[in-house]
């Protein structure tokens, strides 16, 4: 195989240094087995790769069994991330889903913990009531059980910015950024700067679309939208990898990374107009295709098997 290094940036105000791109958890729960996984996170950990996304509920917990099985011998090499879901429940849930993502991951701490899923117009105020999510975070991080909490969400840059009215003190926030993006509900446009600005750690998701729509119907390459994702004033962008062969693509593409200047930025843009207007390929924002079951239970939303035919 092809030897890369994958550049690292500082990770906001932790002092840390992070991988230019991350390896996402639900995909790699998707991999056939724990034995590929396995392979995967080595070959990613050697080519400086640092950065382990996850989610309590992602595959129903496997996703994280098979990160921490992944990670023995070698947890204290990355940046380890996953995701409260408690969707608007309370911090006693959030408490208990804490453990049970430690004991699948196989360490007594982690490096990140994110509120996960922030995509409901309330879920602010859910959290943030008395004895919401956001108590767990603290608690957790006072306890020594996380290094450093955030959020995450897809939907709409307004209630990403509805969550960072409180000022609350997150250190991380993890949102879409990609080509498409910059003209549509913008999360480019209307976050990030306000990430920037307080040093928040920004972690880029759904560079390609979420499961690679933008590339998949012709509108730009799989190089196009992660060089336009990563040329973003970010401290990582997290890529969904389901096989040996995406991450082989993708380490190339990370390790041979040169930043896309404003102007070619701007090109790509403009060329993808006709399509971004509408958000057909950011269907995390105009659908409920990845919006997660457990969400939309809590909200009193249909799940898939529960919709009329």
């Amino acid at each position: 195989m092809p030897s890369y290094t994958v550049p690292r940036r500082p990770f906001g105000k932790t002092g840390e240094q992070v991988s230019i791109i991350g390896v996402g958890g639900f995909h790699l729960g998707a991999t056939k087995d724990q034995q590929e996984a396995t392979a995967m996170v080595g070959r990613a950990i050697d080519s400086g790769i640092n950065f382990f996304d996850n989610a309590w509920e992602y595959k129903e917990g496997l996703a994280e069994e098979r990160l921490g099985a992944a990670l023995k011998g070698k947890r204290d090499q990355v940046i380890l991330m996953t995701k409260v879901c408690t969707h608007g429940r309370d911090k006693s849930v959030a408490m208990h889903q804490l453990e049970e993502s430690l004991r699948r991951l196989g360490t007594d701490h982690l490096d990140v913990w994110q509120i996960h899923e922030v995509v409901y117009y309330n879920d602010p105020d859910l959290i943030f009531r008395a004895d919401g999510a956001i108590e767990a975070l603290a608690a957790a991080k006072q306890q020594g059980k996380v290094r450093w909490v955030g959020f995450t969400g897809h939907k709409h840059p307004d209630i990403h910015l509805k969550m960072l009215s409180h000022d609350f003190p997150f250190d991380t926030v993890q949102m879409p950024l990609n080509a498409f993006d910059a003209r549509f509900r913008s999360f480019q446009e209307h976050v990030l700067p306000e990430a920037n600005r307080r040093g928040i750690a920004v972690l880029g998701m759904k560079s390609l679309g979420g499961s690679g729509e933008m590339v998949t119907h012709g509108a730009i390459t799989a190089e196009e939208g992660l060089r336009y994702a990563m040329s973003l004033p970010v401290a990582t962008t997290i890529g969904g990898m389901d096989s040996m062969e995406v991450l082989e693509q993708n380490l190339s593409i990370a390790g041979n990374f040169k930043p896309m200047t404003d102007a070619e930025r701007r090109a790509l843009e403009d060329r993808v107009r006709q399509w971004s207007a509408d958000g057909r390929y950011e269907l995390f924002k105009t659908t409920v295709k990845y919006d997660g079951d457990v969400g939309r239970q809590q909200h009193q939303f249909p799940t898939p098997e529960k919709l009329p035919a």
